[in-house]
């Protein structure tokens, strides 16, 4: 009895949970067309994503080429395949492996940073002295971050596939006597349109989960030191579901759609 009223608490509040989420979605995409449109704090938080994500991308693209190229070429050695190396790095680094890593990287990176200053600031009252003071700060502080995300993390998740794609040449180039020119041009003849337009498009969409989860959590942040804690955690916690959620979508519409 026990058990079965806290499964349905819980289907309950994960209900209730994704209404509010859904709501708040909505009540962003009817501010974004709205004016002011603060261009400057937009171009700010630009920078802020990009900037203070490049290097954890870098490095993570790089060990990410190393690592998958160590790891593939004794299995494609022992069918004489490895000729084949660059094409199965770049089509499944660029499709899949480099836009899930990087966007969970990101993830953590920045949708937690975003939940923790607006939870800080919602514990702190800023919110609601900038509510009272006659601004907009739904629209100064979510819709700039959401944008921002949407656009900086599909920037950096190429950046990051093309740092992937360097390491795994520097890989080939010391193991297998492979010149970057031969293994860059086998890359681009391996790549086609239809691995590139799903991996750009489901990119926007991580981004736009990334900062509207982490604005969500933050934004409706419950008072006291701990509720900062626990806004900055689950940004994380539902942000990563979400970006698998979206990629299982992108997948199979773009296999759907591609067959056609």
């Amino acid at each position: 009895m026990i058990k079965s009223l806290q499964i349905s608490n819980s289907i309950k509040t994960f209900f209730i949970e994704i209404g509010a989420l859904s709501y708040f979605a909505g009540r962003f995409f009817k501010e974004v067309f709205t004016k002011p449109f603060e261009i400057k704090e937009l171009i700010r938080q630009c920078y802020k994503v990009g900037n203070k994500s490049i290097l954890l991308v870098s490095v993570t693209g790089f060990i990410l080429g190393l690592v998958f190229t160590l790891q593939s070429r004794p299995t494609l050695m022992e069918f004489g395949a490895e000729s084949w190396m660059p094409n199965m790095v770049s089509i499944s680094i660029v499709r899949e492996i480099g836009p899930v890593i990087i966007a969970l990287i990101c993830a953590g990176k920045i949708s937690s940073g975003i939940g923790a200053e607006l939870g800080s600031m919602r514990v702190t009252e800023q919110i609601d002295a900038m509510e009272v003071s006659g601004t907009n700060p739904f629209k100064y502080l979510v819709v700039t971050r959401v944008l921002a995300t949407t656009l900086m993390v599909p920037l950096l998740i190429i950046f990051g596939d093309a740092i992937a794609l360097g390491g795994s040449a520097i890989v080939e180039n010391l193991k297998g006597d492979v010149s970057f020119q031969l293994y860059f041009n086998k890359v681009f003849n391996a790549l086609e349109f239809s691995d590139l337009l799903p991996a750009t498009v489901k990119s926007i969409f991580f981004g736009f989960a990334i900062g509207l989860v982490g604005s969500y959590k933050g934004y409706n942040c419950k008072k006291g030191t701990v509720g900062v804690g626990e806004a900055s955690n689950a940004a994380v916690v539902y942000t990563s579901m979400l970006l698998f959620i979206i990629d299982f979508i992108a997948v199979f519409v773009s296999d759907i759609f591609f067959e056609i």
